[in-house]
């Protein structure tokens, strides 16, 4: 489930890599990077759409005809026809406003973007290279022999710095990538070079996926920017339809069905097949005379199609998974992905609803809730195995996750269980200036009563429903917490208890600029005195400044850890008024000179060490009660060659066929 908003860190469960990269699933809670800029990924279960269909053989009529209109004499087999199935139609399939994953899939058939990532993490240079000597200054240098479709001709640099310059980078376009180029100095060098020069360096740039761009000609734009028709431009046939696509992506789309799909036919001079710093079995690709992206809604539907062979691909979840480990017709991979389970305790003014003050604003109480919760029978009883605990906000495939001997492993072997979670809470107690204990097994407030706290999950989602199910009974058993689960629709959770749009703001003056600051939205934080200048739906200000309803815990959305580029965290952690920060979490470190170290480094030695001292702390103060890294398990068909289990799977999915 999705619900579009207005600006990127409603999301941050984005993916940051290309729609390349998302080929094995569209999990309804989780979004692509080009959401941070308009939707919040609402929580579930964690269950792609995936990769699954195939438009030939046992499923009908479709696949068995010819693309020349002929009497099916040649008719396509099952491994001729390449398809996946959608859970979900597409709302646009127009690059530069696109912000589903699943409508980016669709395009990605047609229409390459700039670059992508391999199974090595290495940056791999599609239709331009980049590179920089002090991450300030970057030269985008384009690959020579991409070609438009006519009348448009080949593609150059002015293509791109006029994207940039006159859409991403106008007052009037509004496009999906318009924050990405904010502050962006861009200038053409060359036919085919430019030169982006930001406003500070950047090592990770490529890896934010910022300076991703799809390719568009400058003389389709000219007419709508000319006007400043935002409308026309949305609303154009060509860019809707992809009709300009020309050798630049694998497919060429021949139908779009709002409601059912997309169909494709080979592109035969696909441009990476003359490309020679890929692997040689690009030199086909694709492989596949047809493909389509089915809109399938029912996971049981796509399921069935794996089993029937009428699909190439379908997402498996984790409690199905062992029924088809023994087939011989589909294989399992298991591949791991940035995104949390965790609990959100909420440290605002409307958290907390069981006694005075609130507990969760001190590091010990929230280090002893992390050291309630048994992560490995999380896993083992709730994702079957199919996760990894998660102890800071980094998955260990990250390049800058910390020595396991640098952060505290809360909910594992010796940092598990009552003794060491009320040791951990009775610390809490001493900071407080109430007076919460322990009666007997039950945790108590001032007035003796048991501590009751609510944890919300997102209704129907039954993987989410187990978790909490789960937290609420390590929580009861180990420190003595009365937690009720209670179900919410995840719409309305995120506009009444986790966003808000009643909130003050600063006074400005003719040219924006903040001139006094009201009390409301100002307070003391490590005994300083912090201004929130630019309060948002998701910081609207201090703990005072709260949503219209009361909630306690909650487990309705994950998160995006940025193993690429984690100094995009900084919208989560750069201190109290950090962009995304509806918890109220005030850190305890000095977390922006961390950020500010990390961006203004000059070399990954620096940069390593200033992100691996950010994760060391943030796994000591727990801002969100870190559970689980859940994997996607995805099931193929027997014989598909190319997906692998790493977390950059599908970056070579023209290169997928079978063998």
């Amino acid at each position: 489930m999705i619900v579009s908003l207005k600006f990127f860190v409603y999301a941050f469960v984005a993916w940051c890599m290309s729609s390349r990269d998302m080929e094995d699933g569209d999990d309804p809670r989780h979004v692509n990077r080009r959401q941070w800029l308009s939707a919040l990924g609402l929580a579930g279960a964690v269950t792609l759409a995936g990769c699954s269909g195939n438009g030939g053989g046992g499923g009908g009529g479709d696949g068995n005809d010819t693309d020349d209109g002929s009497d099916g004499g040649d008719a396509t087999t099952q491994q001729d026809v390449y398809a996946t199935a959608s859970a979900a139609s597409f709302t646009t399939l127009n690059p530069i406003y696109n912000t589903e994953n699943g409508a980016g899939n669709a395009i990605a058939r047609t229409l390459d973007q700039g670059y992508t990532f391999d199974e090595n993490n290495e940056y791999v240079p599609l239709l331009y290279d980049m590179s920089t000597e002090d991450g300030e200054v970057w030269t985008f240098e384009v690959r020579e022999g991409l070609e438009f479709s006519d009348p448009y001709g080949e593609v150059t640099a002015s293509d791109f710095v006029y994207l940039i310059q006159e859409v991403h980078q106008s007052s009037w376009a509004n496009s999906a990538a318009t924050t990405s180029w904010q502050g962006v100095t861009v200038e053409e060098t060359g036919e085919y070079e430019f030169e982006a020069t930001l406003e500070s360096p950047s090592l990770l740039w490529p890896e934010s996926y910022d300076p991703l761009l799809y390719p568009i000609p400058q003389e389709l734009l000219e007419p709508y920017v000319e006007e400043e028709d935002t409308e026309g431009l949305q609303e154009d046939e060509e860019l809707l339809e992809l009709q300009f696509a020309g050798n630049l992506g694998p497919y060429v789309l021949d139908e779009w069905q709002r409601d059912a799909g997309t169909r494709y036919s080979r592109n035969d001079d696909y441009y990476l097949q003359d490309v020679d710093e890929l692997p040689d079995v690009f030199n086909d690709a694709p492989y596949f005379e047809e493909a389509e992206i089915r809109v399938i809604e029912e996971e049981a539907s796509r399921l069935g199609a794996l089993e029937t062979g009428e699909v190439d691909s379908a997402a498996i979840p984790p409690e199905q998974v062992e029924s088809y480990q023994n087939s011989e017709e589909i294989y399992v991979n298991r591949i791991p992905q940035p995104y949390n389970e965790k609990i959100s305790v909420n440290m605002r003014d409307n958290g907390w609803n069981t006694g005075p003050g609130n507990m969760f604003r001190h590091t010990p109480f929230r280090q002893a809730m992390a050291a309630a919760i048994d992560k490995e029978g999380l896993i083992q009883g709730v994702f079957r195995d199919f996760a990894e605990t998660h102890f800071t906000w980094q998955p260990r495939f990250s390049e800058f996750y910390p020595p396991e001997e640098e952060i505290p492993q809360f909910g594992v072997g010796e940092n598990y269980g009552s003794e060491v979670a009320r040791g951990l809470a009775e610390e809490a107690f001493a900071e407080s200036e109430y007076d919460y204990g322990f009666d007997g097994d039950a945790m108590v407030n001032p007035d003796g009563d048991q501590i009751q706290l609510d944890i919300y999950h997102s209704a129907g989602q039954d993987t989410e429903q187990l978790m909490a199910d789960f937290i609420a009974q390590e929580l009861g058993e180990n420190l003595g917490i009365d937690v009720t689960v209670e179900a919410i629709d995840g719409t309305r959770f995120n506009n009444e208890y986790w966003t808000t749009s009643d909130f003050p703001t600063p006074e400005t003056n003719d040219e924006g600029e903040v001139t006094e600051v009201p009390d409301e939205l100002v307070d003391t934080v490590n005994g300083e005195e912090v201004e929130w200048t630019a309060p948002t739906s998701t910081n609207p200000g201090p703990r005072n400044v709260t949503t219209s309803q009361d909630w306690d815990m909650s487990v309705v959305f994950g998160l995006n850890t940025y193993p690429r580029n984690p100094i995009t965290n900084n919208a989560f952690f750069d201190g109290p008024t950090a962009f995304y920060n509806p918890v109220g979490y005030y850190p305890g470190f000095d977390a922006e000179s961390l950020f500010e170290q990390a961006q203004a480094a000059t070399s990954q030695e620096e940069l390593a060490d200033a992100l691996v001292e950010l994760f060391a702390n943030l796994a000591e103060e727990q801002p969100y009660i870190m559970l689980a890294f859940p994997d996607s398990t995805v099931g193929y068909r027997e014989g598909l060659e190319g997906p692998i289990e790493n977390f950059s799977n599908g970056w070579n999915l023209p290169a997928w066929r079978y063998e």
